[in-house]
């Protein structure tokens, strides 16, 4: 993200099929994963589907509002700052799983 911040100055990307597909696939493989961890919980399905839809319709689209407000103006530093949060949130998990960091550990 951070390279191609500095690479598409007022370009639009266009996502293609095969894009997409993969998109769907890893999006399918995610939602898989969430069920199989709420059998292993006993959570109300119907409820816990209902809410998710919801907050995600919700949240998707002020997302796209503000996207399209601002989208133009700070396009390449919300490019910047996404891929810094990236490379945080995998060296956070990376020193976690390497026992350098532990965070709420109430053992």
């Amino acid at each position: 993200m951070i390279k191609e911040s500095f690479e598409n100055k007022g370009e639009n990307d266009k996502v293609d099929f095969k894009t997409m597909i993969m998109l769907a696939i890893a999006t399918s493989i995610d939602a898989l994963a969430v069920g199989i961890t709420f059998s292993f919980y006993k959570v109300n399905i119907l409820i816990s589907t209902i809410l998710i839809g919801i907050i995600t319709f919700v949240l998707s689209n002020i997302g796209v509002l503000i996207g399209f407000k601002f989208g133009d103006k700070f396009q390449s530093k919300a490019e910047i700052l996404g891929g810094i949060i990236l490379i945080l949130i995998g060296l956070k998990i990376l020193l976690e799983d390497l026992g350098v960091i532990s965070l709420f550990n109430f053992n």
